[in-house]
Formats: structure tokens, sequence, C-alpha cells
């Protein structure tokens, strides 16, 4: 590798979704259709330099401890005592305030990007925890449902803060993600806030079994098992209001054919599993409510089955 090719590397991290319905903070899915780019650069000078960002995201803290990447980067440093530095440029593909992990994904490439630069390389676990404390800076919490989901791609169950263990869950054949985008900013601080600190017992042991019942329908490729289980009974219904016209879209999904569908992590995003064959009459149906309010909407179908973040150059 030449000199000019190890002091630079650029990452690609995938945009994704968070909770998926039934597992608040746990579960993610990666969203391949958009994501973030981070350009590292190695420099003798400690610490990180933010010296650009670019794409959708406007304005982005140039403060490293109150950037998302930046403050994942820092967190490598920190940890394995680098006695240098990064230079890193954020091009943002994800909107912030989306619900589709934009903030996670910047987290992750930075620290893909910052391995790559690497004498000794991190583990895949290393660079969550530190994507993670990243992360932390837009949520205000730690957890690791959209960060796992980006860094290692597909369906991923992340059990743990400290030493978190990661799981990621197969697909059954044909089930595709549908993704509906209103043009319309949530703050993932606000709709945390507003979450009550307490669950009642009945909906706690419900929204555990659909939690159960959803993982092991992955696992048997048992499609009525998802179907049934596919119900958040917790922190969809204090979220809906945020969302215009949310309870007719989830209506014209399942109408359509969809196995379910919900809130993509925080909002406004939506999101529904269905099979090929009803994924575009799905993604339709979720348009509909939507563009009645005159709300602008991008849409997608997605494999979940996509590859998590990656070095591009």
């Amino acid at each position: 590798m030449s000199d000019v090719a190890a002091r630079r590397a650029t990452a690609f991290a995938p945009a994704s979704v968070g909770n998926v319905a039934i597992g608040f903070d746990i579960l993610g899915f990666s969203v391949d259709a958009l994501g973030d780019r981070v350009t590292a650069v190695r420099r003798d000078e400690p610490g990180v330099l933010i010296d650009r960002a670019s794409g959708v995201a406007g304005e982005l803290p140039r403060d490293p401890e109150r950037n998302t990447a930046g403050r994942a980067v820092l967190a490598m440093i920190q940890e394995r005592k680098l006695g240098f530095g990064f230079e890193m440029h954020i091009d943002k593909g994800i909107a912030l305030g989306s619900g589709l992990g934009g903030s996670a994904a910047s987290a992750v490439a930075a620290v893909v990007a910052a391995n790559a630069l690497l004498d000794e390389p991190c583990s895949r676990l290393e660079l969550l925890k530190f994507a993670m404390q990243g992360e932390r800076v837009a949520s205000g919490a730690l957890h690791a449902d959209n960060t796992a989901a980006c860094l290692y791609g597909g369906l991923v169950l992340t059990v743990g803060i400290d030493q978190p263990r990661v799981k990621q869950i197969p697909i059954p054949p044909g089930v595709r993600a549908v993704i509906v985008h209103p043009h319309m900013f949530l703050s993932t601080h606000e709709a945390r806030a507003l979450l009550k600190g307490s669950v009642e017992l009945s909906d706690f042991v419900w929204q555990t079994a659909n939690l159960a019942g959803f993982i092991s329908g992955c696992y048997t490729d048992d499609l009525d098992l998802i179907r049934a289980s596919f119900e958040d009974v917790v922190i969809e219904k204090q979220r809906q209001a945020l969302i215009p016209g949310f309870a007719e879209v989830r209506e014209a999904a399942l109408g359509a054919g969809a196995l379910g569908c919900s809130i993509a992590g925080a909002g406004p995003t939506l999101f529904a599993w269905a099979m090929q064959s009803h994924a575009a009459a799905v993604l339709a149906a979720m348009r509909l409510p939507l563009e009645r309010r005159a709300i602008g909407v991008d849409g997608w179908v997605i494999d979940i089955n996509s590859p998590g973040a990656r070095i591009i150059k």
C-alpha cells in the first residue's frame, strides 16, 4: 500500500431503521438505498479536525465533541491512545431528524474510515462501541439499534450497552422492507423525551411476546407468526401523534398486504415489511395518505439483507 493510500480512506455507511416496532433500542436493519460517506485523512497532529461537511444535512457542528462522527473517532483515539489524529470530511446522504439513522451513519462511517488508517485495526465490536459514543451526541442516550445495523448490515439484535452482544437475524426468503420518508424533521431528543418512564405490566408482557414471536418467525420462516407479532404496544402509541397521517398509512399498508407497519426509529419515516409480490402495492398505498396532506414523500423497496458499512476508496 502506498503512503498516500495509507493516509486517506473513504467509508460508506447505510441508513437504518431502529426499533423495528417491537425491539425498542435493540433491533435495527440497514437501508442500503442511501447513506453517509466520510473521508478520513491521517495527520500527525493529535485529535480530530472536521474540515468540511457537504450533502443534505446543512450546517453541522465543527467541534468534534459535538459532532457524531468527530466524537466517535475521538473515542477511538482515546481508547487506543493514538499518537496521531484525523482530518475528516463528512458527506451527508441522510437527512437528520428523518428517523433513518443519520447520526449513527456518520459515526459509523467515520470510525470505519479511520480504522482503515490504523497500523493495528480495531475489531468490528470495538468500532460499534466507538460509534455508540458518537450516536449519544445526537440522541442523548447510549443505544445500538441503528449503529449496529448500519455497521453489520441486515437485521441485527444488540443486547447490552457496555459489552454489547450482536446477533444478525435471518430474513425469510422474499421479504422486503418498504420505506416511506415524509419531508419533515422530527428531533430524536424530543421524540425520546415524550416517552413515559414506566410501562404497564400487561403491555410489557404483550411487547415481550411480540419480540419473541417476531424473532422466532424470522428464524423459522413463519410469516404468520411475524404478522401476528409485528405490533408495537409501548412506543408507537406514544409517538404516532407526532406523524401526520400515521394511522392511515399503517391501515393502508396492512390493507395492501404488508406483514406489519410501524415508525422507523423516532420517526417521521415509516416502514413496512411485505413479500416482494406485494411490496410495490404497499409502497403506493403508504404514500397516498401523506400525499393527500400535501406532504412530500420519498419511498424505497429494499432487500433487508444488505451489506453494512464498508470502505469504498
